[in-house]
C-alpha cells in the first residue's frame, strides 16, 4: 500500500463528505487502477471560459454522418451501399467505425473476414442473424458481438441495422479482472451467447448459398470466390475459440449503495491497450454526503469515448441517442452543471453508453469535422 499524505481540506473517503459549495477533482494514473489523488476546490475544474489550442473535448452526433452514394454504371440509377463502415478514431491499438448496413436480400450476401484483429459490433439499431462458420446468432438493439480475428462471417439485416465497431489490432478481447466480487459478478459466463450450428444450415434455406468471401488484410482487401457456398460443408466444431454476443439485458452493474464506484467498475472487455465499458440504469447512492453524479476528473494517462445508446443521459445536457464524446488524455472534465443541480431529484439513472478507453492518444477521422459539435467545449459554462 502507497503512503498517502494530506494537507489542508481533504475527506476521508473520495467522493463523499464534499465540503457544501466545493468540488471535488480526482486525478489518477493507469485508468483509475494507480496512483490517486482528491483535489477540494472552491470551483469545478471545468469552469474555464474559453480554450485556445488543440486539447478539448470533441462531441459527434454520429445520427449526421450520412452514408456515401456509390457509383454504379449503365442504366441503373445511383444506389445506397448495402453495407458501409466509416472509421472515426484510431491509433495503432484500435479502430473505431459506424457500421450502417441495409436491409439485406436472399442470394446477395458476401462473407467478410478481418485478418486485421478482433470485431466487436455493438449494435445500436436494427435486428438480423449473424452467420459464422461457427454457427448462427440473432442481434437487435444493445448487444455485443465479438468475431474473433480471421474468422469468416455475414451480417444479414431484417432492417436498416447501425453498428459501433472496435477493432483490436494488436491484441485479444478478455474478460475483466473480476478480483474479489467473483467470476459472475458483472455478467455470469452463461451470458455469453454460443453460436448456433444447427440454426446456420436452417437460416442457410432463406438466405442462399454464400460463395463470396471479402477479406481485410493490413488494410487491404481480397475477394476469394468458392464454387459452393462456404459454410453448407461445416459439420461440427470444438475448442475454445469462436464467437459470441452478450447483451446488455443480461449484465449486472457493480454498485455502491454508499459511494460512487469509477468507471473502471463497469468494464466489459479488455485488451492490451484498451478497455470497453458499459454503463446501464442503477440505483443512485443513498448516503446524504456521496456525490452522486460522476466526479470531476482527469483520467490522465487515457482518452475516454462515450457512446450514447440509449435513455436520459443525466450528467451531460442536450444530449440524444447516437452521439459520441472524445475526452483526450489530461483534459478535465465532469457532469454538465444542470445535472449537478438537479442530482437530488433523482433516485436512478436511466442510461445506457458504451465507453471505450485507450491507453494511447486517438486520431480522428477527417470526416468527423462534418458531424462535430464545435461549440462542445463551452457546454460546461454555466
Amino acid at each position: 500500500m502507497s503512503d498517502q499524505y494530506s494537507q489542508g481540506i481533504h475527506t476521508r473517503q473520495a467522493h463523499k463528505a464534499i465540503p457544501e459549495g466545493c468540488y471535488e477533482e480526482e486525478q489518477g494514473l493507469k485508468g483509475f487502477f494507480g496512483p490517486v489523488s482528491h483535489l477540494i476546490k472552491k470551483k469545478p475544474s471545468t469552469s474555464w471560459m474559453e480554450i485556445e489550442g488543440p486539447l478539448r473535448p470533441h462531441m459527434l452526433d454520429l445520427v449526421q454522418l450520412k452514408t456515401p452514394i456509390s457509383e454504379t454504371s449503365g442504366a441503373v440509377p445511383q444506389m445506397v451501399p448495402t453495407l458501409y463502415k466509416q472509421r472515426l478514431l484510431y491509433n495503432k491499438d484500435l479502430i473505431v467505425s459506424w457500421l450502417t448496413i441495409q436491409k439485406s436480400e436472399p442470394h446477395q450476401l458476401k462473407a467478410h473476414r478481418n485478418a486485421d484483429g478482433d470485431i466487436l459490433l455493438f449494435c445500436h439499431k436494427g435486428t438480423g442473424e449473424i452467420l459464422t462458420e461457427y454457427g448462427w446468432f440473432s442481434y437487435r438493439p444493445g448487444q455485443y458481438i465479438i468475431i474473433p480475428k480471421c474468422l469468416t462471417h455475414v451480417i444479414a439485416a431484417h432492417e436498416h441495422s447501425t453498428f459501433l465497431v472496435t477493432e483490436n489490432l494488436t491484441s485479444h478481447y478478455e474478460s475483466p479482472d473480476r478480483g474479489l466480487v467473483g467470476r459472475h459478478a458483472i455478467y455470469d459466463p452463461q451470458a455469453l451467447i454460443k453460436p448456433d450450428l444447427e440454426k446456420l444450415h436452417e437460416s442457410l434455406k432463406h438466405w442462399g448459398s454464400i460463395t463470396q468471401v471479402k477479406i481485410q488484410h493490413r488494410n487491404e482487401f481480397t475477394t476469394f470466390r468458392y464454387p459452393s457456398c462456404i459454410f453448407a460443408d461445416i459439420l461440427g466444431w470444438k475448442g475454445d475459440l469462436y464467437p459470441y454476443t452478450l447483451h446488455m439485458d443480461d449484465m449486472m452493474p457493480l454498485m455502491s449503495h454508499r459511494a460512487h464506484l469509477p468507471p473502471s467498475a463497469h468494464t466489459t472487455f479488455v485488451a492490451r491497450e484498451f478497455v470497453v465499458c458499459t454503463f446501464l440504469p442503477r440505483p443512485l447512492e443513498k448516503d446524504w454526503d456521496a456525490l452522486k453524479v460522476p466526479f470531476y476528473h482527469q483520467n490522465i494517462d487515457y482518452d475516454e469515448v462515450l457512446f450514447y445508446h440509449a435513455g436520459d443521459f443525466f450528467s451531460r445536457d442536450n444530449l440524444h441517442a447516437g452521439m459520441m464524446s472524445l475526452h483526450p488524455a489530461g483534459f478535465p472534465h465532469g457532469p454538465h452543471p444542470k445535472a449537478v443541480k438537479n442530482i437530488h431529484q433523482k433516485t436512478e439513472t436511466n442510461e445506457y453508453a458504451v465507453m471505450i478507453d485507450s491507453r494511447w492518444p486517438l486520431q480522428m477521422d477527417p470526416i468527423v469535422q462534418q458531424i462535430e459539435l464545435k461549440e462542445y467545449w463551452g457546454s460546461w459554462r454555466e
